[in-house]
């Protein structure tokens, strides 16, 4: 099953900027993937269950390196036209 999800990062730090762009470049490190970063959001596209385990080991590794933070996610199920 195919899945497409499209993220937002809400840091709850002033410098928000470095750790938005270590989420986003933790995600992209994986080819496998069709990845998209716009101004409001990062779109992910691909097997269902890769999506779902990149996108939480890197909010994982986030949380770990900087703390708080909100990850605001919207699921689609299939693969979705992404758009840059």
């Amino acid at each position: 099953m195919q899945l497409t999800a499209e993220l937002s990062l809400y840091p709850l730090q002033s410098d928000y900027i470095p750790i938005i762009q270590s989420f986003i470049d933790a995600v992209r490190q994986h080819q496998d993937l069709q990845i998209v970063t716009n101004a409001m959001s990062t779109q992910i596209a691909g097997e269902h269950q890769r999506v779902l385990e990149v996108v939480g080991r890197a909010l994982a590794d986030s949380y770990e390196t900087f703390g708080a933070q909100v990850l605001v996610a919207k699921f689609i199920p299939g693969i979705v036209e992404l758009d840059a």
